[in-house]
């Protein structure tokens, strides 16, 4: 797992913990809320992806880099709570190749 905003915690649980409390802080859940990812170019991988927002009412964008090796993915989904995003963020997380943003 690969997390690029600010990663300050070498334990990915840590991290976890962290994001939820700022989640509580800045956010009024719930809300749509916007995830980005960057993933090697490949169907499969945005499949999965999509699995993890399964039953989630989502929009989503993607863009391809200019040589065609990474995409980067936007999901905007509406969110109960912060728990939720968290449980999208570690679920995502699994994913081989997956930087979260």
């Amino acid at each position: 797992m690969d997390i690029l905003q600010g990663n300050q915690h070498a334990n990915p649980e840590d991290f976890y913990i962290s994001l939820k409390e700022k989640l509580e802080g800045h956010h009024d859940f719930p809300e749509d809320y916007l995830f980005k990812f960057i993933i090697p170019t490949d169907q499969a991988k945005l499949t999965e992806i999509y699995r993890v927002f399964d039953g989630i009412k989502f929009t989503l964008g993607n863009r391809e880099s200019k040589n065609g090796k990474y995409t980067a993915c936007n999901i905007n989904a509406f969110v109960l709570d912060a728990d939720q995003v968290v449980r999208i963020y570690k679920e995502v997380a699994k994913i081989e190749g997956v930087i979260l943003l």
